[in-house]
């Protein structure tokens, strides 16, 4: 089967693949492109997983402001190498995190860094609520699960939805430059600060 360079490269743009991975990926997908797209996807992301346990010391501080001021943000955006740091792909992840925090104000990147008396006070006024509403015991579990579920997707970072493509989360966006760039990429801290606002 004779693969097109045309195709190749419209894959390649599509995915961030190598030119070889493409070629193999049109191939074992009979040239069907959005199959090729998926297998790719998947491939890089199963790649991205077992970096889980690399160091990421490389990387950028990514700096924004919006609102003619208003409104600014500093985000730690960390990679395994220099090289990396300064690719495209990278940048603009980076450039991506700061907007999202600016839009969104998380408080936190992931849930491990929700104070555990956050959580617990989270828990405690879900039960309330839900008893207080009569609801029976066996879903008040599920009930305070629920709530715990959405203060995250509100307040963590990599659990909120991107701005740009709600169907997808920070995390997923995250794991797709990953598996882009071939290293494992982190969001190590962020800082959002809007005029007036009382420091911490």
């Amino acid at each position: 089967m004779s693969i097109s360079v045309e195709r190749v490269k419209e894959l390649r743009q599509a995915t961030g693949a190598g030119v070889l991975e493409c070629r193999k990926a049109l191939e074992a997908c009979g040239e069907d492109f959005e199959k090729a797209v998926v297998l790719l996807r998947e491939k890089g992301l199963a790649a991205a997983a077992k970096r889980a346990d690399r160091e990421t010391r490389e990387g950028v501080l990514e700096l924004y402001t919006h609102g003619e001021g208003r409104v600014g943000v500093m985000v730690e955006v960390n990679c395994e190498t220099d090289f990396v740091a300064r690719t495209k792909e990278f940048r603009t992840l980076a450039h991506e995190m700061a907007l999202q925090i600016a839009a969104n104000s998380p408080r936190w990147v992931d849930i491990d860094g929700v104070p555990p008396e956050v959580l617990e006070e989270e828990r405690q006024d879900a039960r309330k609520r839900a008893l207080e509403e009569g609801k029976p015991e066996n879903v008040i579990d599920r009930i305070v699960d629920g709530r715990l579920e959405k203060l995250y997707q509100e307040t963590c970072l990599l659990r909120q939805p991107y701005i740009r493509d709600d169907a997808k989360t920070v995390s997923e966006l995250l794991k797709e430059t990953i598996a882009a760039t071939g290293e494992k990429i982190s969001i190590r801290r962020f800082v959002r600060w809007t005029i007036g606002q009382e420091a911490e």
